[in-house]
């Protein structure tokens, strides 16, 4: 039985052996080891060989199924012996890839294999007799899928790009490629080979890459990458199996983008030694010249924007030179006003050089440098006023008509252009100045005052236009600033001007603090100095001002005097520092009123102090105790009536209440002028209140009554509702609660007087009839009717 033998250099000498064991006569495995032995048992014996792995190539074409090996037990001849085999492709997934005969043990495979989807499988033989009890031990058998190359290297991208930079010496490293090949890496079958097919261009030579056959690496192989002439190189890569050998290996191709990177090796260069232009005179922000440039590398790149300097020829730093970011241009710009009168033309000297510093062994050009003429052109400059602005200095109230000072301007093109100067206001903000035309001498129209809301800070600040006759005219201002020196035109006024005072002198509280306030300035403003007047002579007899500081006096009265409660103006004259100085007689209103001892006013004292006396205050103090106590009188006298109205009871026994008869008038039938009653007569009658109430309730009607049968008559009331509502809820209340009364659901007549009634209607009474008439029956209606009976009934009187 063949086994795995070694690699062979030759794909020839391979594929021979391989067909070799391929068609060699399968071989035969016999089982060896532990027995069954139905006496002794299982008895181990030592293994004297191993059996080889099987070998089966991929991909064969069968047929199938198609025979691998045979395998039997020695004890076939002494029974019958049934084979079997288990394992991954046998009973296990992939099912039913191996298979065996149970009766002679040749195992076959039954379908191709793919040694890149499963490389080898691991089975195991059974052997058993009849009865299913294993004769020999499972034997390991080992299959493994013999490669064939069926699979093409394979490149994980088409393009790859790599890089490199120009000038880069032969060998210099530029990318890596890498291809994968499914088949055994082991064999040949998976060794993978590279070539470069093609360049393109072929500038400056064909060759000017390589790539490393077995790693991938493409490297520079000649000098003389130049990114201006070429900026970029296609490289088609070929990966080939089988070592590389094109006869029977398998292969593939991708394509190498290479960049050429750019270096700084073309220095800029100026498309002329000479650069003109011009510039008015006393502009800014001006572009006066375009400075053009060349530059051989990549556009908008550090190799590529220029950078311009003026290395001479502008001391004061009147220009600048900007570069224009699309073109690359150098713009000559103004930044600093140049002066016709001082510098009539300008020549610079300019050079060019790009943001990153030259490659290695490259050289400035003699064309990065260049010479730039600029011309200044003279035009008509404003007047301007040499001393801007200008300070003096003057005392206040300096009156109108004084000659100040003389602002005067100065004009560049006087003497080139003859031209004459004219003054006029800009800004006066308190029309306090005028300025001669021709000359510019200041004079004053008005008096200058320090404390005017114009002044800031002691200082008036007026502006003021300078104009010539040029054409087109040009004028210039100038700001004069006037620091006005204080002096003392100002009194001082006293403050506060109200303030109030306790009537008696009080140890915590000894007067009023008054002090001044004063416009001027130091010296002529504090410390102030406080006096009464002299005249009225009460003033001082009665107050007293004493001193408490330079700024502040105390305004209090004059001990042991007393004065009433109330308003008082007391005249005060303050006199300020200045030399001479000034005063000011100014009035101060003091209340005077009763304090308590923190030397506040109490609430009667304020009263006081606004212009009534003692005796008026207590006065309407007692007219509002009165006031207040007949309104509280006349209020308890309203609600204790109100109470004795709503306490009446109704004192009239039930059983004489008019009420009742009313009722027994309904039962009768009604409809008649009787039931036109007075309801006044359903009110209880004040003069029954000596009557002892009895417990509210609606007698019936066969009850005799238990007061006296005579009636007093009754006075008239006005009606109260609520008897009526009364009467009528007890009534109800006691119908409710009559053990006698019909059910609530019986129907009850109350109009209904009968059939055959001798007595008729209560309208009979009146009768004026003269017939016989017999009212005995009257006796027998109840006690209600008895006064009737004893009127009608007993026969009648001769």
């Amino acid at each position: 039985f063949p086994t795995r033998g070694t690699q062979e250099k030759s794909p020839d000498a391979t594929r021979k052996a391989m067909k070799d064991s391929f068609e060699a006569p399968p071989p035969v495995i016999t089982f060896s080891g532990h027995r069954m032995n139905s006496t002794k048992g299982l008895r181990r014996q030592k293994r004297d060989w191993v059996i080889p792995p099987i070998n089966v190539a991929e991909n064969s074409r069968g047929p199938f199924p198609q025979m691998l090996v045979s395998i039997r037990s020695d004890q076939d001849q002494d029974i019958s012996i049934r084979y079997s085999i288990t394992g991954v492709g046998a009973d296990q997934p992939p099912n039913e890839v191996f298979n065996i005969d149970p009766v002679h043990g040749k195992m076959f495979v039954t379908k191709p294999l793919d040694r890149e989807h499963r490389s080898s499988y691991h089975l195991r033989a059974h052997a058993v007799d009849m009865n299913g009890n294993q004769v020999e031990n499972p034997i390991d058998l080992y299959i493994f899928v013999i490669d064939m190359n069926d699979n093409r290297p394979e490149f994980k991208n088409q393009v790859y790009n790599g890089s490199v930079d120009e000038g880069s010496k032969p060998g210099t490293f530029v990318m890596h490629l890498a291809a994968f090949d499914a088949d055994d890496n082991t064999t040949a079958n998976g060794m993978v080979r590279y070539r470069i097919l093609s360049q393109t261009p072929h500038s400056p030579i064909p060759n000017m890459f390589t790539i490393n056959s077995e790693t991938g690496d493409i490297v520079t192989v000649a000098p003389g990458l130049d990114r201006e002439k070429v900026s970029q190189y296609t490289v088609i890569v070929q990966a080939t199996d089988m070592e590389g050998n094109l006869n029977f290996g398998l292969s593939n191709t991708a394509t190498a983008i290479i960049t050429v990177s750019d270096i700084n090796d073309s220095p800029p260069m100026l498309t002329s030694r000479t650069f003109s232009g011009e510039v008015p005179e006393n502009r800014v922000d001006v572009v006066v010249a375009n400075l053009t440039v060349i530059d051989a590398d990549q556009p908008h790149s550090p190799n590529w924007n220029a950078i311009y300097r003026i290395i001479s020829g502008d001391p004061s730093g009147h220009f600048t030179i900007r570069t224009d970011p699309v073109s690359n241009d150098g713009m000559v710009t103004v930044v600093k006003p140049v002066d016709f009168e001082m510098n009539r033309a300008f020549m610079l000297t300019v050079v060019v050089s790009n943001q990153a510093h030259l490659a290695s062994g490259i050289q400035s050009s003699l064309q990065s440098t260049a010479g730039v003429t600029i011309s200044v052109q003279d035009v008509n400059e404003a007047p301007y006023f040499p001393t801007n602005p200008k300070h003096i200095r003057f005392e206040e109230g300096v009156p109108a008509g004084t000659s100040l000072t003389t602002f005067s301007a100065s004009d560049p093109d006087r003497l080139q252009m003859q031209q004459i100067i004219r003054y006029s206001k800009l800004n006066d903000p308190a029309d306090w100045l005028s300025i001669n035309r021709s000359n510019g001498q200041i004079v004053t129209t008005a008096v200058l005052d320090r404390e005017s809301i114009y002044v800031k800070n002691n200082i008036y600040e007026a502006t003021f236009l300078a104009t010539d006759n040029g054409s087109p005219p040009a004028s210039g201002t100038g700001t004069l600033q006037i620091y006005l020196i204080d002096i003392n035109d100002n009194p001082p006024a006293l403050i506060p001007k109200e303030s109030q005072i306790c009537e008696r002198i009080n140890k915590n509280v000894h007067g009023v603090n008054i002090t001044a306030a004063d416009a001027d300035t130091d010296p002529n403003a504090g410390p102030f100095v406080f006096e009464l007047p002299n005249f009225p002579s009460s003033i001082r007899r009665n107050w007293t001002i004493s001193r408490i500081s330079g700024d502040y006096g105390r305004l209090g009265l004059r001990y042991q005097v007393y004065l009433e409660p109330g308003m008082y103006e007391v005249p005060v004259i303050v006199s300020d520092s200045g030399n001479p100085p000034l005063s000011n007689r100014s009035l101060i209103k003091v209340k005077v009123c009763p304090c308590d001892e923190n030397g506040d006013c109490t609430t009667l004292g304020a009263v006081a102090a606004a212009g009534l006396g003692t005796g008026a205050i207590i006065s309407i103090l007692i007219c509002i105790i009165i006031l207040l106590s007949m309104v509280l009188l006349f209020v308890v006298w309203i609600k204790r009536r109100e109470k004795e109205r709503q306490t009446k009871q109704l004192l009239i026994d039930p059983e004489d209440d008019v009420r009742d008869n009313i009722l027994k008038y309904d039962e009768e039938g009604g409809g008649e002028e009787d039931q036109d009653y007075d309801l006044s007569q359903l009110q209880q009658p004040d003069s029954l209140e000596h009557i002892i109430s009895k417990p509210p309730g609606v007698r019936r009607v066969d009850e005799r009554p238990i007061i006296p049968e005579s009636q007093y008559p009754i006075r008239p009331v006005v009606p109260h509702p609520g008897d009526i509502g009364d009467f009528i809820h007890e009534g109800l209340r006691a119908a409710d609660n009559d053990p006698t009364a019909p059910p609530y659901d019986s129907l009850l007549v109350f109009d209904y007087e009968g059939s055959g009634s001798t007595a008729g209607s209560v309208s009979s009474l009146n009768s004026s009839s003269t017939g016989d008439q017999d009212y005995d029956y009257l006796n027998d209606w109840g006690p209600r009717f008895k006064k009737l009976a004893d009127m009608y009934g007993g026969g009648y009187e001769d």
